[in-house]
């Protein structure tokens, strides 16, 4: 069982609370975790602010030549990192090699837009008393950035909020989960080894006591948090005058028109509804089926979802592996029941065993009940019937997240009528809610909260805008 220890100020530290992380899959030890203490991670607050006076001078190329080193390093530890993430989350182990894949993808996208932060002349010569002024607009580094990640992505998202702050020239405090942290602390060393100064990236796992700090200094210019909506929404409150970006989850919705590709359709909605046992933000939590298809698509996913082999998720043949824990999974299975009380009908599934959830499918479930409105995040998708375009676009925004949201049809006028009225931060055309490539802006609105990622959108979003406005006419004056 390997020992992770804190990276700060370039160096191992060792604390003196430690914990033990188990598999969600069997509950055997795979790793021992330093924690920070309060001192700890003020530490890193002051080798973050520190170092900010040196990163907000570098250039744009050794940014980019930075995150391109760690692009590099990422994709030759590919094999380490993805059962890393499998041995601390339960996501299997070929899914994790595609979040390997995406990190690359994310700091190699990062190396770039280091290259091209963007700025514009702008002409202040618009009325006659302001004749031969300009004005260059440039975007700055905001300073120190703390991170807050979340078990269900352990590199990639984290990569999505490290990637972008590097290449705007801030210093990044890394909190994450505590479940999958050892995959953040490799990620440190491989920064250890970029090129970028030494305490521009601290990674800090530690308890909620201790990251009380990471809200009350006020030398952390932002706050940029995945997670829970409960958590996001308190420490926004909490955060002061820091800039605060939010992404607090979804309960994402297909629809699956009478005119779509059956072929196409089917295994993208398989895989968006219970790849990682349901638990992405973009996962499809309920599908809403026109009646012209409904039987017949019905008895084609069934058959699918009754093929998903359950178990080791370090096997390479397993699809549907452990949720994070068991508490996890006896919520899921509170909330099938639930519904089930109030007439709803379980179709396949709506088994728990231990961490386990059977992959789920529910039909006639009222659309105020738990496992329909709000976010379950768990291998289960709500199946509803409808006659009219309208009603399913109702259907889609009767929910208090609004993250995502797909549609499957060729009719464009439909398209862009979801467009329109669907309350998301994306609508995704002719494929899942769970579609996500790292460059596009990715956010929600409602309680999906605010403020995008992706890399160019992140960097908007880390930085400030600043401008110069110059006097032409003025004539200089030698004394």
């Amino acid at each position: 069982m390997k020992e992770y220890k804190l990276f700060i100020r370039g160096k191992w530290e060792s604390s003196r609370k430690k914990q033990e992380i188990r598999s969600p899959y069997d509950g055997n030890p795979v790793a021992l975790v330093h924690f920070a203490d309060k001192n700890q991670v003020k530490n890193a607050v002051d080798a973050a602010h520190e170092s900010f006076k040196e990163t907000r001078k570098l250039s744009s190329y050794e940014r980019s030549q930075a995150l391109a080193f760690m692009a590099t390093e990422i994709a030759k530890r590919k094999e380490e990192l993805a059962q890393s993430i499998t041995l601390c989350s339960g996501k299997t182990i070929t899914s994790s090699r595609i979040e390997v894949d995406r990190a690359v993808n994310t700091f190699s996208i990062a190396s770039e837009e280091a290259k091209r932060l963007p700025g514009e002349f702008l002409p202040l010569d618009l009325n006659p008393q302001t004749k031969e002024r300009w004005g260059l607009v440039r975007r700055f580094p905001i300073g120190v950035i703390a991170g807050i990640t979340p078990f269900n992505f352990p590199l990639n998202l984290v990569a999505h909020k490290v990637a972008p702050a590097l290449a705007a020239g801030n210093t990044v405090l890394l909190r994450p989960a505590s479940q999958v942290s050892p995959t953040s602390i490799l990620l440190g060393e491989i920064f250890e080894k970029s090129g970028y100064p030494s305490c521009g990236l601290n990674v800090i796992p530690c308890g909620y006591e201790a990251a009380e700090h990471l809200l009350d200094d006020d030398r952390i210019k932002m706050i940029t948090f995945t997670g829970s909506p409960e958590i996001g929404w308190d420490l926004k409150k909490r955060a002061h005058k820091k800039k605060v970006t939010l992404e607090l989850g979804g309960n994402a919705a297909v629809i699956i028109e009478p005119d779509a590709d059956m072929d196409l359709s089917l295994p993208r909605v398989v895989l968006g509804s219970f790849s990682y046992s349901g638990q992405i933000c973009i996962s499809i939590q309920r599908i809403f089926l026109h009646e012209d298809i409904y039987d017949r698509f019905m008895d084609a996913f069934i058959a699918a979802v009754k093929k998903l082999k359950m178990g080791d998720p370090l096997e390479e043949n397993t699809d549907i592996g452990p949720m994070i824990n068991e508490k996890a999974a006896l919520q899921t299975e509170e909330w099938v029941q639930e519904a089930v009380h109030h007439g709803a009908r379980i179709i396949v599934g709506g088994k728990r065993e231990g961490s386990f959830f059977v992959p789920t499918i529910l039909e006639n479930v009222k659309p105020e009940l738990r496992i329909s409105w709000l976010e379950a995040f768990a291998p289960v998708v709500v199946v509803t019937r409808y006659s009219h375009f309208k009603q399913a676009l109702d259907g889609v925004n009767f929910s208090i997240y609004g993250l995502q949201a797909g549609l499957f049809s060729n009719d464009l006028k439909k398209a862009f009528q979801a467009y329109e009225e669907l309350d998301v931060g994306g609508v995704i055309i002719n494929d899942i809610p769970t579609f996500r490539i790292d460059h596009m802006p990715y956010g929600g609105i409602k309680e999906s909260g605010f403020g995008r990622e992706g890399l160019k959108y992140a960097l908007e979003e880390m930085t400030e805008m600043k401008l110069m406005a110059l006097n032409l006419k003025y004539k200089s004056t030698n004394f």
